[in-house]
Parts: C-alpha cells; sequence; structure tokens
C-alpha cells in the first residue's frame, strides 16, 4: 500500500502544479480576481477525487466569487489534467479557500508592529544611518 500512497502524492503535487500553471497562464474568467496561490491538493487513494486547496488575496467577496468562477472551471481543469498527466480517469476537482497565507501575512504585520513598538518612534529612522546596502569593505563611491 505504500506504493499506492506515494502515487497519489506524486499525482496531487502534478495536479497542484498543472492547476497553478493553468491559473498563471489561460484561466479567462472575469469572476478569478486578486492574487490566486495554489497551496496544496489533496487526492484520494483511488485517483477519482482531488482537494485543491487556494488562497485568494483580497475582500471576502472577491474571495467567494473567485471560488464560484474556479468551480466553473473545473471540468475544463479536469480534461487538461486527463491529457496532460495521461491519467485512464481524472479526478473530479474541487477547490476549496485555505486561509493560511492570509493568516500568514497577518502575522507577519503584527510581528512587525510589535517590534517597531518595542524600538520606540524614530529609532532605526536616522538619515545619517548607513542603508546596509554596500557589502563590508566596499566604497560605494568610484
Amino acid at each position: 500500500m505504500a506504493h499506492d500512497n506515494r502515487r497519489s502524492e506524486r499525482v496531487a503535487e502534478a495536479i497542484r502544479v498543472e492547476v497553478a500553471t493553468f491559473l498563471t497562464e489561460g484561466a479567462k474568467d472575469p469572476r478569478i480576481v486578486g492574487f490566486v496561490t495554489v497551496t496544496g491538493v489533496e487526492v484520494t487513494h483511488d485517483l477519482r477525487h482531488a482537494k485543491v486547496f487556494v488562497s485568494v488575496m483580497g475582500t471576502e467577496k472577491e474571495q467567494r466569487t473567485t471560488l464560484e468562477g474556479l468551480a466553473s472551471l473545473a471540468p475544463h481543469l479536469r480534461s487538461r489534467l486527463a491529457k496532460s498527466l495521461k491519467l485512464r480517469f481524472a479526478p473530479e476537482l474541487e477547490f476549496r479557500h485555505d486561509p493560511s497565507v492570509e493568516r500568514a501575512a497577518r502575522i507577519e504585520t503584527l510581528l512587525a508592529q510589535v517590534k517597531s513598538e518595542r524600538l520606540g518612534p524614530g529609532i532605526g529612522q536616522d538619515d545619517d544611518e548607513p542603508s546596509g546596502n554596500d557589502a563590508p569593505g566596499e566604497d560605494s563611491t568610484d
């Protein structure tokens, strides 16, 4: 059974790459707005069903309409997967929202806010300090 598990993992990764490529190159649905990231794919052991997890940067309304647009593209994507992955049966695709990217962005914002509060106003804002862009030992004037 370990062989079956590895195969479903390989197929899941291939589906993730193919769907991401399609979204960057060929998705023409006007409902797909914002920045869409395919974060993962779960495939059943029989390879008949796949849950495609996507993160959409935007408002809740934009996220809903994007998921609707993706759902309407699912049959087209399914036939594209069958051809590109050379599967006897292409899995039925179900798109699910994955909030992990938004959550990570929120955490980064909070950490930056805490860091700036700890440093206090004006600290690290001095214009006389070197920018840190020059490599050590290099003179920026030529």
